[in-house]
């Protein structure tokens, strides 16, 4: 358990504080409650964006990461469906920098003409290289939009289309920033070589006189019941075709999700994971194979990805993937694998716990999911999941004529 004591300021600002000694540093977390979920078709890729405008400047500071260096720091940040979370780690001595540079950008976010012009093409420039001109870069574009008709999981964190980023204006950026980037929507977590009451007097300091925002009560799309399995080939110059199948899983905070999760890391968790040791070390078709859930708050995917030999059709391989996954379906995991596989996640739970980082990270991002408790719980939940919970869980969503299926396929003339 992460120990912290925790207060609300009246602005609506939520404030997690860990106290740990043992090191000089502190972490200065900011969990904001808007991810490319909370966006609209037309208009994708704002959250994203922000995420690069909030380290543009303010009014007051040209340069947010020199503020930040001048004082020992380092500061990072990123975006997904969910959330955009940003992070400072600098001496505990210099706390008061980090606030002050946090509360500033909370409220005198520089959005003239000039910033928003040289992020937006910083932004373009990204969604260029990482996203169009790399092997297999937009994949999960076709996987989302293929999966999703209505929510806007359809679209990827960076935004659906170049257009979408090309067109945003100034007046649209103030009315988003003016209402996601505001106290009551955020969650700030101090962790380190700090005192309680010491944090509280500064939070209050730097943050009291920040006005709570006016949040509008949007209701996201809930996606329809997908009622058929739906396919679509994707060409491109690659060296080899890559197969992308998706199934609809819980959301973060319904039942079965946990189990989702459990699944995902027996198929592809570690060397001994079960389509390793089937599609990759007994087979001839799949150069690699891997799973995972995307970790939606809102219902979302279990993936299952892997790219083919050299001259191999995602269509054959995707037949013998299915011939595994009906296996497993029929044939329960024997205890010591399920065992072992709990163990690795034990293993993972205590890393990700190391770090001051890590675990400020888990206090704000619990805090965002209604209980820091859940940390724990989730934990215990997972490790007391049953074989037979797993075997009903994987008839139910590992549905084969409920899947999404992208066969991304060497263009015809390479």
């Amino acid at each position: 358990m992460i120990k912290y004591k925790s207060f609300v300021l009246d602005n609506g600002l939520q404030v997690l504080v860990h106290e740990d000694h043992s090191s000089e540093m502190a972490v200065v977390n900011l969990l904001y409650k808007v991810g490319s979920r909370n966006e609209v078709s037309g208009k994708t890729g704002l959250a994203h964006y922000f995420e690069h405008l909030m380290f543009s400047g303010t009014e007051h500071i040209p340069e947010f990461d020199s503020a930040i260096e001048r004082v020992g720091g380092e500061c990072n940040a990123f975006t997904n469906t969910d959330i955009t979370n940003f992070y400072i780690t600098l001496p505990a001595i210099n706390l008061d920098t980090a606030l002050w540079l946090e509360a500033d950008r909370m409220r005198f976010l520089n959005l003239k003409e000039k910033p928003i012009n040289t992020q937006k093409q910083v932004v373009i420039e990204e969604f260029k290289q990482r996203y169009l001109n790399q092997p297999y870069g937009d994949a999960m574009h076709h996987v989302r939009q293929l999966a999703f008709t209505k929510h806007p999981y359809r679209w990827p964190t960076i935004g659906e289309k170049i257009e979408d980023i090309e067109r945003f204006e100034r007046e649209e950026l103030l009315a988003f920033y003016e209402e996601n980037y505001t106290p009551n929507n955020a969650i700030l977590c101090i962790a380190g070589k700090v005192n309680f009451e010491d944090v509280k007097a500064r939070v209050h300091y730097w943050f009291d006189d920040i006005p709570k925002g006016k949040q509008s009560q949007k209701t996201i799309v809930a996606e329809p019941i997908q009622k058929t399995i739906r396919r679509k080939q994707v060409f491109s110059t690659i060296p080899t075709e890559a197969l992308y199948k998706v199934y609809k899983m819980p959301g973060r905070l319904e039942n079965n999700y946990l189990t989702c999760d459990l699944i995902s890391d027996i198929l592809g968790f570690g060397r001994s994971a079960l389509l390793e040791k089937t599609l990759i070390k007994n087979s001839s078709l799949f150069a690699n194979c891997q799973s995972y859930v995307l970790g939606n708050i809102d219902p979302g995917l279990m993936v299952i990805t892997g790219k083919m030999e050299k001259g191999v059709a995602a269509e054959d391989a995707e037949a013998e993937l299915d011939e595994v996954l009906e296996n497993f379906k029929k044939e329960p995991i024997p205890q010591r694998d399920l065992q072992k596989i709990k163990n690795q996640a034990q293993a993972m739970q205590t890393y990700e716990s190391v770090s001051l980082l890590g675990r400020a990270m888990k206090l704000a991002y619990y805090a965002y999911l209604g209980d820091t408790q859940l940390m724990n719980k989730e934990f215990e939940r997972k490790i007391a999941i049953t074989v037979e919970e797993i075997q009903q869980a994987t008839n139910t969503y590992l549905n084969q004529d409920l899947a999404s299926v992208i066969y991304y396929k060497c263009s015809p003339n390479d």
